[in-house]
């Protein structure tokens, strides 16, 4: 990796901890509707690929009634997205210094409202570029988003990395042309990321800043 201006991250799991407002939410409009409820170790097992394919997984099938289901759960979880998330400890630090030396953006298949009301709490001034879930890009790990952004950076693909914590990360990589740093804290564990091809792993956020600097 040479020349590196602008560094892309995945939004949870490897910025923020979502799990249990996802959980909640998505238990909320299982009890709603009949549908079993899940732990946070089974609804980490099924993010990664955003919130219409979460609601999917957790019902195991599209019924008649998926649109109605799915509205539920994402009105629920945009009025209850940050009662239990938060930054992972030392990503704040971790995005300031990135911030003076490189340019920023993420990419994430959370949905726009939800994604909006996240950014004012946590990123407001930190991050500038922050593309969700749009009718008009294809979800990662298509790599719509990351293209997108390093447009809005002005930055060409050759001169960026990704940084994201699952195998839906490492195959928007891969489709983006990006080298990856896989995080170690987030949702999936080291195993499942080296199956997926995953090489360079930062085990905590100040690990990026290494990897960034000696890379």
């Amino acid at each position: 990796m040479k020349d590196i201006q602008a560094v892309i991250f995945d939004l949870d799991g490897t910025l923020l901890y979502t799990l249990d407002d996802l959980t909640d939410s998505i238990n909320y409009t299982m009890e709603k509707y009949g549908y079993p409820v899940y732990t946070v170790p089974q609804i980490q097992s099924f993010v990664g690929n955003g919130l219409e394919k979460l609601t999917e997984r957790a019902l195991g099938c599209r019924p008649d009634n998926f649109d109605e289901i799915f509205n539920c759960f994402k009105e629920y979880y945009a009025a209850h997205c940050n009662e239990k998330t938060k930054l992972y400890d030392g990503v704040k630090e971790m995005i300031e210094s990135v911030k003076n030396k490189y340019k920023m953006a993420i990419v994430t298949n959370k949905n726009v409202t939800a994604l909006d009301a996240l950014r004012k709490i946590y990123f407001d001034g930190l991050i500038e570029v922050i593309i969700g879930q749009s009718a008009d890009l294809n979800k990662k790990p298509a790599p719509d988003g990351v293209f997108l952004a390093l447009q809005k950076l002005g930055v060409k693909k050759e001169n960026a990395i990704y940084v994201g914590d699952s195998e839906v990360d490492v195959m928007t990589a891969h489709n983006s042309g990006l080298p990856m740093i896989a995080c170690l804290w987030g949702f999936r564990s080291k195993e499942t990321l080296l199956s997926c091809g995953a090489k360079i792993f930062a085990e905590q956020p100040s690990d990026v800043i290494k990897i960034l600097e000696n890379e």
